[in-house]
């Protein structure tokens, strides 16, 4: 479950878990605007997902605050190291361009391998928290359902 937004409206820092159900029936309903994105968030989530490749999903920015009307959604993947972006194809493909990512899906898509995660995977993770300001915010990883 998802902590309560802040007075400034993002989450409270630190890494939120939350199944990918979770965090759409918190912050995907509230507005049309949201619905879009929200629909954006699921699709961009199975193509990640569909690359047997995925170690981790962070999803960061103006979708995780109370924010009625956010711009866009913006996503943060750790790929495993064996990842390989020359045998992508399709929908893949354009995921993992962040300039036709941003015009194909309407979001701001970051993505490392393992390896390439300076500092390590955790801090990788961690330095998405910072905000342009320098203050800390909430962000949001999606964890798999239990089954």
């Amino acid at each position: 479950m998802l902590p309560a937004f802040t007075e400034t409206g993002d989450l409270p820092p630190g890494i939120h878990p939350a199944t990918l159900a979770e965090m759409l029936d918190r912050l995907g309903a509230p507005t049309p605007r949201r619905k879009v994105i929200a629909l954006r968030l699921e699709r961009i989530h199975q193509v990640a997902m569909a690359t047997g490749r995925l170690a981790r999903f962070i999803v960061f920015g103006s979708f995780v605050t109370a924010k009625p009307e956010p711009d866009d959604v913006d996503v943060f993947m750790l790929m495993e190291d064996v990842f390989d972006t020359g045998r992508l194809t399709g929908e893949a493909r354009l995921l993992f361009d962040h300039a036709y990512a941003q015009a194909h899906y309407g979001a701001s898509v970051f993505w490392l391998r393992r390896l390439a995660a300076l500092g390590g995977e955790q801090a990788a993770i961690e330095n998405w928290q910072i905000k342009r300001d320098g203050s800390l915010r909430g962000i949001v990883e999606i964890i798999r359902e239990e089954s």
